[in-house]
Formats: C-alpha cells, sequence, structure tokens
C-alpha cells in the first residue's frame, strides 16, 4: 500500500508551493546598493560642472526627504510573504548575500569623491555642506548594510560589518545592536528604545551615550569570559576604532587636514540616520514584566512595522522588524510581515522629517501608542520626566480615542509650507 498520511499530503503541499514560488523583488533589491552608485554619479558630475550642476551637491537628502517617500507613496504597500518551505532556499541562495556585499565598494567610491570634492579651494560653504550630507546619507544608509552583515556568525561578515560602519566612526553598533538592543528592545533599559513623550533630540544624546557604553561593557564581558583583558587584540571595539582611524589618517594624508571636519561632519550626520530609525522603530512600546523580573520574550507587539515596498527595497525590509526581532539573523529576503504587529502610517523615509519636529511626532503616535495599548497608556514606555503629564493627559479609565491623523496628510503639508 502506498497510501499517504495528512502529514504527507502537507509536506507534498508545502514542497509543490516553494517549488512554484519565486521572489518577485529578486532584482529590485538591487536598489539599496545603487545608492551609493547614485550618489558617486551625482558628485562626478558636480566635479565637472560645479557652478551649473551645484544643486546635485544635496542629492542625499534629496533623496531620502523627498524622492523616496514620494515614490513609497505612490507605489504602495507589499504584504506578500515567502512560504515557510521556501525560506530556506531563500537563505542558502548566495545572491542576495552578493546583493548587500556590493554595496561597499561604491561606498568607499563616494566617500573618497566626496573627500576630495569638499576639500578642494574655492568650494562654497554651502556646497560643502550638501556634499557632507550627501556623503552622511550615503554612509547612514550603508549602517544599514552593517546591519544585515552583523547579524552573520561568520567573520567574514562581522568584519565586512565594521568596515561598513568605519566611515561613520559608528563600528561600536556591531557589538551593541546584536549583544545589548535584541536582548534590552522595548524596555526602558535599552539606550536605543524611545520612549512616549521623548522628543528625538532628547533621545538623541540618550541614545548616543548609553549605546557606547553598552558596548563597552559588553566587550569587556565578553573578553573576561575568555580571559583577556579590554586592551586585547581580540577587542572588536578597538578593531573598528582602528578601521576608523585608518580610513581618517589616510584621508587626510590624501587631501589634507581638511578632510578632518569635513568626515567628522558626515560621519555624524550618518549616524544621526540610524539613530533616528532607532527612535522611530520601538516608540513607545514596551515589553510587559513578569513577577520574576524579567521581560517577557520579544514579540511582533514590541516593533513598529510597515510593507511599503520602496523604502523596503532600500532597507533590505528593515522596516519588517518584528520578524527581525524574532530571527535576528534571518536574512532581509525571507522577513515576513505580521497582521497584528503594530503598523507605522507610512514607510521609514516619510517618518524622518515628522521624527525632527516633537509636536508633530507626537500628534502622529502618540494617539497610536495609546490605541495599541486599548487605552491604557500606563503598559507604554513612557518618558520618567513626563510621566505624571502624559498620564494625567492620557490616563483616565476610559477615553474616548479621537480619529488617528493620517501622517501622509500632515507630512505634504508640513513640506508644502
Amino acid at each position: 500500500m502506498n497510501a499517504k498520511t495528512p502529514d504527507d499530503l502537507l509536506n507534498a503541499a508545502s514542497n509543490a508551493t516553494a517549488k512554484q514560488w519565486r521572489d518577485g523583488k529578486r532584482y529590485l533589491w538591487m536598489l539599496s546598493p545603487a545608492v551609493p552608485v547614485i550618489g558617486t554619479a551625482a558628485l562626478a558630475a558636480y566635479a565637472i560642472a560645479p557652478k551649473k550642476l551645484r544643486a546635485l551637491a544635496w542629492t542625499g537628502p534629496a533623496l531620502i526627504h523627498a524622492i523616496i517617500p514620494a515614490i513609497d507613496r505612490l507605489v504602495g504597500a507589499d504584504k506578500t510573504n515567502p512560504p515557510e518551505s521556501a525560506v530556506k532556499d531563500l537563505e542558502n541562495d548566495k545572491y542576495y548575500h552578493r546583493v548587500v556585499l556590493s554595496f561597499l565598494p561604491t561606498q568607499y567610491a563616494c566617500t573618497l569623491l566626496g573627500t576630495w570634492l569638499a576639500t578642494r579651494k574655492n568650494v562654497p560653504l554651502a556646497d560643502r555642506l550638501g556634499i557632507a550630507a550627501t556623503v552622511g546619507v550615503i554612509n547612514g544608509i550603508a549602517i544599514n548594510t552593517a546591519h544585515e552583515l552583523g547579524h552573520k556568525h561568520d567573520r567574514t561578515s562581522r568584519l565586512l560589518a565594521m568596515a561598513a560602519l568605519a566611515p561613520t566612526g559608528y563600528t561600536h553598533f556591531a557589538v551593541e545592536h546584536n549583544f545589548g538592543h535584541h536582548k534590552r528592545a522595548a524596555t526602558p533599559e535599552d539606550p536605543a528604545s524611545s520612549r512616549l513623550g521623548e522628543s528625538f533630540w532628547k533621545f538623541l544624546p540618550r541614545t548616543v551615550i548609553g549605546g557606547y557604553k553598552s558596548a563597552v561593557q559588553i566587550e569587556k564581558e565578553r573578553l573576561a569570559r575568555k580571559g583577556k583583558g579590554f586592551w586585547s587584540l581580540d577587542n572588536e571595539l578597538l578593531q573598528g576604532w582602528a578601521m576608523s582611524a585608518g580610513l581618517l589618517g589616510a584621508s587626510t594624508a590624501l587631501f589634507g587636514p581638511r578632510a578632518i571636519p569635513f568626515l567628522v561632519a558626515q560621519g555624524a550626520y550618518g549616524a544621526s540616520l540610524l539613530e533616528v530609525i532607532n527612535y522611530v522603530e520601538h516608540y513607545g512600546l514596551k515589553r510587559e514584566k513578569l513577577a520574576n523580573g524579567k521581560y517577557v520574550r520579544v514579540s511582533p507587539q514590541h516593533s513598529w512595522n510597515n510593507n511599503n515596498v520602496v523604502t523596503n527595497l532600500f532597507l533590505y525590509q528593515l522596516q519588517r522588524h518584528s520578524d527581525h526581532h524574532a530571527h535576528p539573523s534571518r536574512s532581509f529576503q525571507a522577513l515576513r510581515h505580521f497582521e497584528d504587529a503594530p503598523q507605522l502610517p507610512a514607510g521609514y523615509a516619510s517618518m524622518l522629517l515628522p521624527a525632527y519636529i516633537p509636536s508633530l511626532w507626537y500628534k502622529i503616535m502618540d494617539k497610536r501608542v495609546l490605541a495599541h495599548y486599548d487605552g491604557d497608556i500606563t503598559k507604554a514606555n513612557i518618558d520618567p520626566e513626563r510621566r505624571e503629564e502624559i498620564l494625567a493627559k492620557y490616563g483616565r479609565p476610559a477615553i474616548e480615542l479621537e480619529e488617528v491623523p493620517e501622517v501622509t496628510a500632515e507630512v505634504g503639508e508640513k513640506e508644502a509650507a
């Protein structure tokens, strides 16, 4: 008898689905490594005709604050998920890893070209600032490339992650994010999780200082377990800082001392882009604390998500943040959408400008946090300095929730103004 059990039939159906399923975005993932190509091309064109093409110095900010958000709204969302049976094949497909790696060569080409342009004599200050912002955008997006590589387990990928982080001087991110943020996400103890009522400008110094301190402590403890001190060649923080110092030294040798303020400026701006995304990802969300003092495991309820396809293509599906926290080592192409995860009203790129404006941000997001917790704001991760104010505003036993404003209309009005 060759009768098949229900499990056999289910497995056969699953395997058939995997064979039929194809990644419709397979070649569109090249949009992310296309970003430094666009930046390099724009700066090269500026170098040829700086007086006629001055606007190209500002390509980076225009790309992330205007062009990507506009296309995002035009194209819309994509909620499709790969079938579970296809995940293994997706993970084993080396094409996707090569897509991520292809970002690095043009990232460095853009950085060096921008440094050369900005250190030339007679370059107007406005152009220098624009070039710094454009290179900062490229290296800020490169942090997302580093994020993808840093979650791999092989040593080569982790070194390449630090190489992607070196131009921003943010190489400690490879340590703190993996072993600090992923452990403490959506808790008051996490410097990279923003609190309800906390503006980005208040969050920024807290997360920068807290992230550095956390990374140092994590690395000290790791080395101590191996019987080594902090000043060891095995210290990943020292390795990353050496990469940043090497880039700074080489650029100064090539282009002169003017390279130093330029690289510092673009690095600070690039790192700030990482931190504003951090600000968006977990705003006001908090994991419940158990009786034993531990927090519940991270679930889809603890990250803000979005499925706007264009930003996802540029950021390796970082907006499917809940699945990333559930499976940190899962590659971007296999990340899934969860219907019950809290959703942002627009893509990450569209949320950057509102995040810079506290009053607009609170108007858009605070009621979403309140709605997520069914009106019980005490469940949120609240800024302790504003706790009484926020409870007085939202903490009543019953509250009529106003209609949540649409970000697209608000942002559009703000940009028009």
